[in-house]
């Protein structure tokens, strides 16, 4: 059995120590990352994580493994989500957990030294390999969890490019422009519909110009999303009208039996501007 509870009060007695000296021996001449900042909050912040961690820690040598690894998990999620940390080069960060680690080895070393148990150096073993795994499993939940934040990130990024590069844009009091730019994959089609009807009915427009002039290719998929914003426009009493359809897109749309009929078709977006103009004459 590996608890031991006069190894915990040792190790725990030595923890302002433990953050103390490694602090000290730390390497801040990092060209970036969190272990060089000069900021005295981010330093105090970096010093309260690493305390807290030796609290957290210790317990490998108190508690059951269950309730070790959910508070460990919740230390390492928090660290993860950390600013500064995410700005970090991870090697810099896996190289620190191995530090601290081999500060622990030289301190479990000297509690054994001070022991006369006839089975202390099993008792050494014992404590050296669950003092290892516990930090292996911290750097591999750590890399496992940062990930994960850093990918909920990237998809709020996405979310928040593929909304503000598809703007309705007002031309007047019933008028709008939805100009299209870029590669439109299902999932941005998906969200320039949403978008599209959430806005006209929002701004109360009745004529909608949809300028595919920018778009230079797009899959079958999103051409028929295309073409279900278009009828979801004149279900809500919006008239779309279509400029800029490239060649390719309009032999896609004809490929999948697309309707054109009542459909206004421009080549270009001045072209659809005059023919509203003359509309509204």
């Amino acid at each position: 059995m590996h608890r031991n509870k006069e190894l915990y009060d040792f190790l725990i007695s030595k923890a302002h120590k433990l953050t103390d000296d490694w602090y000290e021996s730390l390497d801040k001449s990092d060209p970036t990352g969190v272990y060089s900042s000069n900021d005295p909050s981010v330093i105090e912040t970096l010093k309260n994580q690493n305390f807290t961690f030796h609290a957290i820690l210790c317990n490998v040598f108190v508690k059951d493994r269950e309730s070790f690894n959910k508070e460990l998990d919740e230390w390492v999620l928090d660290v993860a989500k950390d600013k500064e940390h995410l700005e970090t080069p991870n090697h810099y960060i896996l190289r620190e957990f191995m530090r601290v680690r081999n500060q622990y080895l030289g301190f479990i070393k000297q509690f054994v030294e001070t022991q006369e148990d006839e089975n202390i150096f099993d008792l050494y073993k014992l404590w050296n390999e669950v003092l290892i795994e516990a930090f292996d499993k911290a750097m591999i939940r750590y890399t496992e969890l940062q990930s994960e934040v850093i990918e909920q990130q990237i998809q709020s990024q996405q979310e928040i490019i593929n909304e503000l590069s598809s703007p309705i844009i007002s031309l007047n009091e019933d008028t709008a422009l939805l100009p299209l730019v870029g590669n439109i994959d299902p999932t941005r089609a998906g969200l320039i519909l949403e978008n599209a009807l959430e806005q006209c009915v929002d701004k109360e427009v009745s004529h909608l110009f949809i300028d595919l002039s920018g778009v230079v290719l797009i899959d079958t998929m999103v051409a028929h999303q295309i073409f279900q914003l278009i009828d979801a426009l004149q279900l809500i009493g919006v008239k779309p009208i279509l400029s800029g359809l490239r060649p390719e897109i309009a032999q896609t749309a004809v490929q999948l039996g697309l309707s054109f009929d009542n459909l206004t078709i421009t080549s270009t977006l001045s072209q659809a501007l005059t023919i509203k103009n003359h509309q509204s004459i």
